[in-house]
């Protein structure tokens, strides 16, 4: 999806309203007439301030991205391709692209099966800040269309739109434009319009089950609020499934099922909080909300007085910049982790440098140090004339203080490599520097995937802990021992293919010496695809006492190859 381009202006902001009382009327609060049903109240009066949004007057439309995850990925979505994540233990299908559920994957299942079906399917890890991220840039692009915007939830945006249908020509044609600017951007929406927030979030969620996928739900006005939600399924509530399971083991299904339970009976059993959303999504009280803030930005330029070509007189214009920027952080409390740094020419197109830090910060030095190493291997196209630094988003500044037993060795452990991580990404590119992360797999070709560079240090053993030489004294007796082995017998170091091994009277050699063997560990798995193993693991110690990761093939011949290296 590509990003807006013409971002607004952080909006106006709004503090938030108090809380509204949840007392329960005593019974003789009531007057005798009351039904025990859901009494007709009349709706609170909202106060000032443009963060108060009662009902009256007031028109929500709730835009619910139900395919937002496969969206925000990188994946090409013209292609078999789905999103997984970890579910209850295990590795499952979150999302699938229209061309794999046409193969049969489904939301749920256990990836290897989902591979077993489609051999082809290209998958990725659930990334949510890259939704969050996604999800901001279309809480700004809304922004054209109504200042009052909200991110109600990971995967739904509000907008009150009342006061801008005269701008754009009625409710319709505001809400096709809305729509139309989605598909631009290869978002999956399902619309639905309410004069209360809540009430528009529980119809647009029961609007993936509607026949019509044209048609949009929208109520204009408060009195049919309890009659349109009525059909709408608890499940669309958001409410714990505990609550849900509760109420449909009562034989409450849909939202006009809890409509005719009595109030008291309702709050004893549920609680008030649940009985106070029915009241707000149907108008009864007030429901505020407070808007979304587009983060704020930095950007200054800076114009050399003639064709600057020199390096240091470039770097001194940068650093006077980073000095602004550094001001400009201080003075709001802020920190950022991306700049971009842009030389403008007079006979070329401008140049472009991005610089990032694993932590958040605003001091000068850190970033004019990442930019001097970075500079070292830009070579310019032409003299500049002017240079602009610009910010990542300003985010607030989290003040960190050591404890009286911080582990201070650990600290500045932890510091050293994230330095180191940045320093390599400025000298040799983002792109070259990345992490290893674990993935339920248990053939070794396909247990690890690549991800961003982290700041924390990597922890690993640097020789087996269960060989038998290990540790003088070492208990080594107990499935206790063997388990804590099974963790620890995967060697950093993996070869790309794995090496063949001489054979000397059944045993394996390594250059020449006879290999001591502690095993083995049977990996049998990949039997649904192309790519599947059959193979015993052993721990192999050589007589110069290196440790080595070695397997005797079960199919074929039967041969002994080498797979890793321990430290």
């Amino acid at each position: 999806m590509p990003p807006p381009d013409d971002l607004p202006a952080a909006s106006r902001g709004a503090a938030p309203t108090p809380e509204v009382s949840e007392r329960l009327p005593r019974r003789s609060d009531r007057p005798a007439q009351q039904s025990l049903l859901l009494p007709p109240v009349q709706p609170a009066r909202p106060g000032p301030g443009p963060a108060v949004q009662g009902s009256s007057g007031r028109l929500w439309l709730c835009l619910f991205l139900p395919r937002l995850p496969l969206e925000a990925s990188r994946l090409d979505r013209r292609v078999a391709c789905a999103v997984s994540g970890e579910q209850h233990g295990m590795r499952r299908i979150l999302m699938a692209s229209d061309r794999a559920r046409a193969a049969g994957v489904a939301a749920g299942q256990p990836v290897n099966a989902a591979l077993s079906l489609e051999p082809s399917l290209v998958l990725e890890e659930r990334n949510p800040e890259r939704e969050t991220r996604l999800l901001g840039k279309l809480a700004a692009w809304a922004d054209r269309f109504t200042p009052f915007v909200v991110v109600e939830a990971a995967d739904v945006l509000l907008l009150e739109i009342a006061g801008s249908l005269g701008l754009f020509g009625g409710f319709e044609r505001m809400e096709r434009q809305i729509m139309n600017g989605l598909s631009s951007r290869s978002v999956t929406a399902v619309p639905a319009a309410a004069p209360t927030p809540l009430a528009s979030v529980w119809l647009a969620r029961a609007g993936t089950h509607r026949s019509d996928e044209r048609s949009i739900a929208a109520v204009m006005e408060t009195a049919r609020l309890a009659d349109r939600l009525g059909p709408v399924p608890l499940g669309c509530t958001g409410w714990p499934q505990e609550v849900i399971g509760r109420l449909r083991g009562m034989g409450v299904t849909r939202i006009s099922d809890c409509l005719r339970l009595p109030r008291q009976g309702f709050a004893r059993r549920f609680g008030v909080r649940f009985l106070n959303e029915l009241d707000r999504a149907l108008g009864r009280l007030p429901d505020p909300r407070e808007h979304y803030r587009m983060p704020e930005r930095f950007s200054a330029d800076y114009e050399f007085e003639t064709e600057e070509d020199d390096s240091e007189h470039l770097l001194e214009g940068c650093r006077l910049l980073l000095s602004e920027l550094e001001r400009f952080l201080r003075v709001r409390q802020a920190q950022i982790q991306r700049i971009r740094v842009s030389f403008f020419h007079l006979q070329a197109d401008a140049t472009h440098l991005t610089l990032g830090c694993l932590r958040a910060g605003q001091g000068v030095a850190h970033w004019f140090d990442l930019l001097r190493m970075r500079f070292e291997r830009v070579v310019l196209p032409a003299p500049a004339i002017a240079v602009r630094l610009s910010s990542g988003y300003v985010e607030p500044a989290v003040p960190t203080s050591a404890g009286l037993l911080t582990a201070r060795g650990s600290q500045r452990g932890i510091r050293s490599i994230g330095h180191l991580i940045e320093r390599l990404n400025a000298r040799m590119g983002e792109d070259v520097v990345h992490g290893v992360a674990a993935v339920a797999e248990h053939r070794p070709q396909h247990a690890w995937r690549r991800t961003e560079a982290a700041a924390s240090p990597p922890h690993c053993a640097a020789v087996p802990v269960g060989f038998p030489h290990a540790a003088a004294g070492q208990d080594t007796s107990g499935d206790l021992r063997r388990t804590r082995d099974l963790l620890l017998r995967r060697p950093l170091w993996m070869l790309d293919e794995p090496e063949r091994l001489p054979v000397q009277d059944g045993r394996p050699l390594y250059c020449g010496s006879r290999l001591e063997l502690d095993g083995p560990e049977r990996l049998e798995s990949g039997w649904w695809d192309d790519d599947g193993i059959a193979r015993d693991y052993y721990v192999a110690r050589s007589e110069d006492g290196i440790c080595l990761w070695v397997f005797r093939d079960r199919q074929g011949e039967r041969r002994w190859y080498l797979h890793g290296m321990f430290g």
